[in-house]
């Protein structure tokens, strides 16, 4: 949280981009304007995850107009989530910002974010009062997802929420020694603790371009918040399981009978079967994924970084490759 001082806090904005070169200039535009009418110091830490387009070449202009801007370009796209984790253990500020580079998650929601870290809590999120520019499908999956994650995990996710958010240095700090492979970071970050809130806001359409969160992305990342944080698959398939047992005793005892029940409790047997195996298969992967200790991605090169902090953050060695130029 905020510390009793003179000294003026440093802000660290996070910002994962990927294929952003038709709305990144006006992103840049928009964030020097913000930064240049607030008293507290920031940096603008982008996070190239991979691009194909002119993304990069248009944020290396952009840091010859502002020395907030930073630069840190992976060697192929590793995904958003690690984007962000990547990100932040680059941040050096009292307080790291979280969010999306396509302006739908306004900058002028900082300031009350800002205002709540002062106040004393250490994590402050975006919760979303209206989803401007989004399909009825997506609104109504997203809105689905959080509260089947609320319901069956032991922490408290907060609904309605995405990746935008403030945390506070000792909470970074916290995420930083946290080296999942498949990192769910606002799950994270509540998994955390210390004192939390939120504050509403109205999430923007899109100022151009496309979703980099396709329906097969979207799945992935629900399915890696579930086994995350929950292990509620791999009891309904038991209790699935023990359920046809008690079906196939009953049609043994002659309390049921009949063939088309016959085939309906075999049918049911074989689909249960392959849920719990592929339950029990997502996560034995994710121990697999874990236990070969790889770097969660490669960063290729970074600019605007001071030698020191390039150190500082190759530590511990296994949690990235820093390659040299």
């Amino acid at each position: 949280m905020a510390q009793a001082t003179n000294r003026t806090p440093l802000i660290s904005i996070v910002l994962p981009v990927f294929n952003e070169e038709a709305g990144i200039q006006e992103t840049v535009d928009v964030l020097l304007h913000y930064v240049a009418a607030r008293q507290e110091r920031y940096e603008l830490i982008f996070v190239d995850d991979g691009s194909q387009d002119k993304t990069v070449q248009i944020l290396r202009a952009a840091r010859q107009r502002s020395a907030l801007i930073k630069l840190v370009e992976f060697s192929r796209n590793f995904g958003h989530q690690l984007a962000i984790t990547a990100g932040v253990r680059y941040a050096t500020g009292d307080a790291v910002v979280v969010m999306d580079a396509d302006l739908q998650d306004p900058p002028s929601v900082i300031p009350s974010m800002i205002a709540k870290w002062r106040a004393g809590y250490a994590v402050v999120y975006g919760k979303r009062r209206h989803r401007d520019g989004e399909t009825w499908f997506k609104k109504f999956t997203a809105a689905t997802f959080y509260r089947l994650l609320e319901s069956i995990t032991s922490i408290q996710i907060p609904v309605d929420t995405g990746d935008f958010r403030l945390m506070d240095r000792k909470v970074v700090d916290v995420l930083d020694q946290m080296n999942e492979p498949d990192p769910f970071v606002r799950g994270m970050v509540s998994w955390i603790g210390f004192k939390q809130t939120g504050v509403l806001y109205d999430r923007k359409e899109r100022y151009a371009g496309s979703s980099k969160y396709p329906l097969r992305k979207m799945l992935g990342l629900a399915m890696n918040g579930i086994t995350s944080f929950s292990r509620l698959p791999l009891m309904l398939g038991a209790l699935g399981l023990i359920s046809v047992l008690v079906l196939l005793a009953n049609l043994i005892l002659g309390t049921v009978t009949g063939t088309t029940w016959l085939i309906i409790t075999v049918a049911l047997t074989g689909a249960l079967i392959l849920l719990a195996l592929g339950a029990t298969g997502t996560y034995i992967g994710r121990m697999f994924t874990a236990s070969r200790d790889r770097p969660l991605y490669i960063v290729a090169q970074t600019e605007g970084f001071k030698q020191s902090q390039r150190h500082q953050q190759t530590q511990p060695e296994s949690n990235l490759v820093q390659l040299r130029n």
